[in-house]
């Protein structure tokens, strides 16, 4: 008999692989399939569990080659644009699981709440439901935006799941209550963009110019932290794994090193902060500009 054990940070703690080049460490030829066994060999042995993945590259078939035996993961897989038609939707999620090597997926997520909220945004679901009812998945949701009014949608679709960007930076779908209200329907919440592309560690120099504008709040946000001798990857991880209502975290990892490095922010001590101080103040055109120059989760 396994004895319980305390509750670890680590349990909330999902995965999305990175496999943009400029994020993976140089490696030679052949070694790239090894660099991700390893990766997710390491998130095995840490104690994840929960693994996010999107149709897009060759992501799901690398992945599907580099499990560990026996898989101890749960994966999400997102659909592809509704605009590409329902049929080709569903076609290409079955399409996700034969390349991910599984016979079923945890969950299957609209990929744009935009898409659920059009005239076809029925018909979607209902093609989503019914893969769950034939048990190639076990749950249903969507991603959504604050900007999408992701509660109003829950409400409307019932899903099982529902993921939206929330970080140290940006703080609505907490301070507004949305987490909470999604909470009281009975819906799992993942968090997405908890990086919040990166911003808090760049400095002045390093930032887009289009994000020149913003180096200010950033800078008054690090040097908070600093004065609180935080690391900045602690202090984003100990915020949003620290929210009740969340069940998953989902943070990007090019490399099995990029993981230890988050593994361990999740490990340590949990800071002291005013966490509403270390918020953009208008976070909205910030991160949407953040989106629009990178896809990090």
């Amino acid at each position: 008999m396994i004895p319980n054990r305390a509750p670890s940070p680590v349990d909330k703690l999902a995965l999305a692989v990175v496999h943009a080049p400029e994020r993976a460490m140089p490696a030679p030829v052949g070694a790239r399939e090894e660099s991700l066994r390893f990766l997710l060999q390491t998130a095995a042995d840490a104690g994840v569990t929960v693994v996010a993945t999107r149709p897009e590259g060759d992501g799901e078939r690398l992945l599907g080659q580099a499990w560990p035996f026996p898989s101890p993961f749960q994966v999400t897989v997102r659909t592809v644009p509704l605009a590409e038609g329902v049929d080709r939707v569903e076609a290409r999620a079955r399409r996700s699981l034969e390349r991910l090597g599984l016979p079923r997926g945890d969950a299957l997520l609209a990929a744009s709440a935009a898409d659920l909220a059009g005239a076809e945004g029925r018909d979607l679901w209902a093609r989503m439901q019914a893969l769950k009812d034939r048990g190639l998945f076990r749950r249903i949701g969507f991603c959504a935006s604050m900007e999408d009014g992701p509660v109003l949608l829950a409400r409307r679709f019932q899903p099982d799941l529902v993921q939206l960007p929330c970080s140290l930076l940006d703080q609505r779908a907490h301070r507004t209550g949305v987490l909470d209200e999604l909470a009281s329907l009975g819906v799992d919440i993942h968090l997405s963009s908890v990086f919040a592309g990166g911003l808090l560690f760049m400095s002045g120099d390093a930032l887009p110019p289009e994000m020149n504008r913003y180096a200010p709040q950033l800078s008054r946000i690090r040097r908070r932290l600093a004065e609180a001798r935080v690391d900045p990857m602690q202090a984003v991880l100990a915020y949003t794994l620290g929210l009740p209502q969340a069940s998953a975290v989902v943070a990007s990892a090019a490399s099995a090193a990029e993981l230890r490095a988050m593994l361990a922010a999740a490990h340590a001590p949990a800071p002291d902060l005013d966490w509403g101080q270390l918020q953009l103040e208008q976070p909205a055109p910030v991160l949407a500009t953040v989106r629009r120059l990178s896809s990090a989760a």
